[in-house]
């Protein structure tokens, strides 16, 4: 067998696990859409922050409330030093 032949079967094999995993989602979004409601109204009404998605910094925990020098808090040319920072982008209400 050749080798553009193994490569074919890989990629053709990732993408039929791909749409295999994005059915799967579709499906399950379908059926718990009343539960999605039911758990979004409990957070309008306990009045509920965002989620914590790291915990590493503080302006990685919710990035939403973050500014725009909290990353340079210790001094002004600081490198990034959490990993969870080089995953997300910054929020959209920093502009450049």
């Amino acid at each position: 067998m050749r080798r553009s032949s193994i490569f074919f079967i890989i990629v053709l094999s990732g993408l039929i696990g791909l749409c295999l995993i994005l059915l799967h989602s579709s499906v399950t979004i379908r059926e718990r859409e009343d539960e999605l409601h039911l758990k979004a109204e409990m957070v309008k009404v306990l009045g509920l922050t965002d989620l914590c998605l790291f915990t590493e910094a503080r302006y990685t925990r919710n990035p939403s409330v973050a500014d725009i020098h909290t990353p340079f808090q210790d001094y002004p040319f600081s490198l990034e030093h959490f990993p969870s920072g080089s995953l997300m982008k910054p929020p959209g209400h920093i502009k450049k």
